[in-house]
Formats: structure tokens, sequence, C-alpha cells
């Protein structure tokens, strides 16, 4: 697994460059971007290192152990962002996003150089589906933390519920994707569909900007 480390430090040099270049809004966006990407990284060492001690193979381990480890690590950049700078909720929404898409992007970009393109259309149907479900997770959070953050006595409980939730999806995601044939197809859509219906029916109802 070493070469996640050379994909990391290529993809997450010029971002951390732009950080320090770039104006507030701007030097969020990548942070939180870059936080995603630092997750993922993160995630394949636990996982890895989980499954070893669990005794399981690459397959079982990405149905029981990556989408727990994968979910919580995402939400840890928030949970210290959310606690330590008290942000818009507009802010915090967007956050959870662009640590979604960050995370979303190093993992197709590992995926892609571990599997190689020779079933190119394969491939970008799987990353889309990846990038959506990630997204879904991120927007599920938002949604929820938006609803209870401001209500101490759920906020732990809540906050715990929405992990599992992501988990749970996370996790029969990558079961579908694993598979052959039309299984394989719907499981990749489902997100994506999801995606669209929160695109056309659902985002208005928050300001992200």
């Amino acid at each position: 697994m070493n070469y996640i480390e050379n994909i990391y430090i290529c993809l997450a040099a010029p971002l951390f460059l732009a950080v320090l270049c770039v104006r507030r809004d701007a030097r969020r966006s990548l942070s939180f971007i870059l936080s995603g990407m630092t997750a993922c990284l993160l995630s394949a060492y636990v996982s890895t290192f989980l499954a070893g001690v669990h005794g399981v193979d690459a397959v079982t381990a990405s149905y029981e152990i990556s989408p727990a480890v994968e979910e919580t690590l995402k939400l840890l950049p928030l949970l210290f962002y959310l606690l330590v700078f008290e942000p818009e909720k507009r802010f915090a929404i967007g956050g959870v996003l662009m640590i979604s898409v960050g995370f979303a992007t190093f993992e197709n970009v590992c995926f892609l150089t571990a599997y190689g393109t020779s079933e190119l259309f394969r491939l970008v149907i799987r990353g889309f589906g990846t990038g959506a479900m990630h997204v879904v997770c991120g927007m599920v959070v938002a949604e929820g933390l938006f609803l209870l953050w401001d209500r101490m006595g759920l906020r732990i409980v809540g906050t715990f519920a929405l992990l599992c939730f992501v988990i749970t999806f996370h996790a029969i995601f990558n079961i579908f994707v694993n598979q052959t044939g039309a299984v394989f197809w719907v499981g990749s859509t489902i997100p994506l569909m999801v995606v669209l219906i929160y695109v056309l029916f659902l985002q208005k109802r928050f300001d992200m900007s």
C-alpha cells in the first residue's frame, strides 16, 4: 500500500500551497477537501490494521470494517471545526460536503491506480457511484447536524445515530459494487439518483454558499 502515500503527496501538495495563498472562504473549502483526502489516507491504514487483527480478507473488510472506519474519520474534521470554531451552519454544511468530495476523489484515484483502466466504462460508473455515495453520506450528516446541533440534548445521540446510518448505507453500497451484473449497476446508480433528487427538490432548503 506504499503507493497511496505517493498519490497523497502529489495531490495534497498543490492544495496545501493553495491554502496558504488564497483568501478566507476559498481557504476554508480547500482545507476541507484536504481534510477529506487525509481522512481517506488514514482510513486505509486503520482499516488494513483492523483487517489484519481480525484476520479477514479485503472483501470482507470492505463490508464490515471500512465503512465504519471511513465514515468515522470523515466526521472527525467536521466535529473539530464545529466544536473549536463554532461556525455558522451554512459553513458547516458546505464543509462536510467538501470533506466527502476530498475523500471520494482520493479514493477514486487510488482505486484507478490499483486496478488500471482495462474496463474504463465500469470504472467510470463505479467512480461516479462512489463519489455520489460519499456525497450522499455527507448530505445526510449535514442535514442531520443542521437540525440537531443546537439541541444539546440531541447533539450526542443524534450525531451517533447519523454516523450509524451512513455506515450502514456505505456498507450496503460496498456490497452492491463488489458484485457483478445487474446488482453492480443498480448499486452504483442508487447514490446518483439520491444526489439527483437532492439537487432537484431539496437543495434550496439550505443556503450553503
